[in-house]
């Protein structure tokens, strides 16, 4: 069950917010198994120069059409599982017009301790939820 904020720049249609958001959860679901009702995203849009992103050395510009990602999910996922839906939420957004270099993710880990869905509860530890792959959710 990752939970999912999204940071725009500018201001977009409410369909092309839907369909990065889409696009992002579709890469989610491909690369993770997760179940398609696992779909809880925070999609905020700020106004022009309200989001940095410079290219961190790697010698390319981004426009003024950046998507920041952060992802939190369980830990327990390889590298080679990581890249894979790196991969795959770029080449999803590149289908709904986000080009590669404005794409930025970052990816953080936690464990079934960290989550509680309501009611003050932790319902992976109390046995409400069962800890997605014994730990990977």
């Amino acid at each position: 069950m990752p939970l999912v904020r999204i940071d725009l720049m500018g201001r977009r249609s409410d369909e092309e917010v839907d369909a990065i958001s889409r696009a992002v959860h579709d890469a989610i679901v491909t690369a993770y198994g997760i179940p398609e009702r696992d779909y809880f995203h925070i999609v905020t849009e700020h106004p022009p120069g309200r989001i940095i992103a410079q290219d961190a050395g790697l010698g390319f510009e981004r426009s003024g059409a950046v998507v920041m990602i952060q992802i939190f999910t369980q830990r327990g996922r390889d590298q080679a599982a990581k890249q894979e839906l790196y991969d795959g939420v770029a080449a999803s957004l590149g289908r709904v017009g986000v080009a590669g270099e404005d794409v930025f993710l970052g990816y953080v880990e936690n464990g079934p301790e960290d989550w509680s869905f309501g009611f003050g509860r932790a319902q992976y530890l109390t046995g409400e939820l069962a800890v997605p792959g014994g730990g990977g959710a």
